[in-house]
């Protein structure tokens, strides 16, 4: 399937594609190109921030999957983003080597710290960026294979199901906190000196993590609307709408269940893999279940079942969730609130509907037009 023809029919996702490529030309340009004393510098904290940003929009993107296709509301999407982000800082961790505080070639120093002998049989291959590659797409695959098989083949839907995500986000929390994990507890893991022999603290590197993070939103958005307008997308949303009529007619409504749900896993591993280098630290706090229900309020505030509106949400929820812990910290929450019960009760297609709306002319003014031409 061409690029052309994966984009008939969404304008949308034509213009998020063109301003995204705007965008990666032009930050690192006048982060790079300009002086910090010209106004048009970028500075390389805008460029980690914006990063950080395009990391949750990919995320967004495969809560929209599985939620705005196939009905599935997920509230543990926030353990995926985890898994994909403690893959990535177990390979950051292996290559301190022997710049940690307690100078030991092998193991981190929170293992010095912990008085471990050895480094634990899960952490080889870690030092190798291509094992950690693989583990990024892997871990948080399986998990999501696993666990939408023993649920989807037991036909638990709806707020079951939900609740169900919650409690495996949880538990991994709370399992990641103990520092007999080898995971670094609540500290988590964090001082990482370079990526794949770069350091991680330069500004070169900062542009190429932004850009690497930009690159896999849009080949996470097209493989996304490949999936939705392939005939394994509109068994998705024949399954969303009427999943006992599906079933019913023949169709294995588990495996189409699962299959999207495990991409969707895999894509936020990736986000979170990407985040991770650019903040600087990974810990169990990333489990979090309100991680998880902020994720789905990006989607809700973005628009359902768009793609891009997901990614409209994530970029704007969070740009207001940097200034407003800001200036008001105490309000964000109420903010946040606010605007989704906003979203939910007037905007129920999410901004991105209302942009469709608006550039639909409403059929009354074409009739009118038509008559005082008569």
């Amino acid at each position: 399937m061409n690029l052309a023809r994966l984009l008939t029919n969404d304008r949308g996702g034509q213009v998020f594609l063109a301003i995204l490529v705007l965008v990666a030309v032009l930050v690192p340009v006048l982060n790079l190109a300009l002086p910090e004393s010209n106004p048009l510098h970028v500075p390389t904290y805008t460029v980690t921030l914006l990063g950080k940003y395009l990391t949750y929009a990919l995320l967004a993107v495969a809560v929209d999957l599985v939620w705005g296709y196939l009905g599935i509301l997920s509230l543990g999407h926030g353990a995926f983003f985890a898994l994909g982000g403690y893959a990535m800082g177990m390979y950051l961790m292996r290559q301190i080597g022997d710049r940690g505080v307690y100078g030991n070639p092998d193991l981190p120093d929170f293992m010095v710290f912990l008085n471990w002998q050895e480094l634990p049989w899960f952490w080889s291959g870690f030092d190798q960026f291509w094992f950690a590659a693989l583990m990024i797409l892997l871990v948080p695959g399986v998990l999501a294979f696993v666990f939408g098989w023993l649920a989807f083949r037991s036909r638990v839907t709806g707020v079951y199901l939900s609740i169900i995500t919650q409690a495996l986000t949880y538990a991994l929390m709370l399992a990641f906190f103990r520092n007999e994990m080898g995971f670094g507890g609540n500290n988590g893991l964090t001082d990482f000196k370079d990526i794949l022999g770069f350091d991680i603290q330069s500004d070169a590197t900062r542009i190429g993590l932004f850009l690497a993070s930009a690159i896999a939103l849009a080949l996470g958005y097209l493989l996304c609307r490949a999936i939705v307008t392939s005939r394994l997308g509109r068994v998705a949303v024949a399954i969303r709408d009427a999943e006992d009529r599906t079933r019913f007619i023949g169709y294995r409504v588990d495996h189409y269940k699962l299959a999207i749900f495990t991409v969707s896993a895999m894509l936020s591993g990736v986000a979170g893999a990407l985040y991770v280098p650019q903040v600087g630290i990974i810990n169990p706090g990333e489990f979090s279940p309100l991680n998880s229900i902020e994720m789905v309020i990006w989607v809700a505030i973005g628009g359902r079942n768009t793609l891009y509106g997901a990614v409209i949400g994530a970029i704007l929820v969070n740009y207001g969730k940097t200034y407003f812990t800001g200036v008001l910290p105490e309000a964000w929450l109420f903010a946040l609130g606010g605007l989704f019960v906003f979203v939910t009760l007037f905007l129920p297609q999410g901004i991105a509907g209302l942009l469709r709306r608006r550039r639909q002319k409403p059929p009354e003014q074409t009739d009118t037009a038509q008559g005082d031409t008569a």
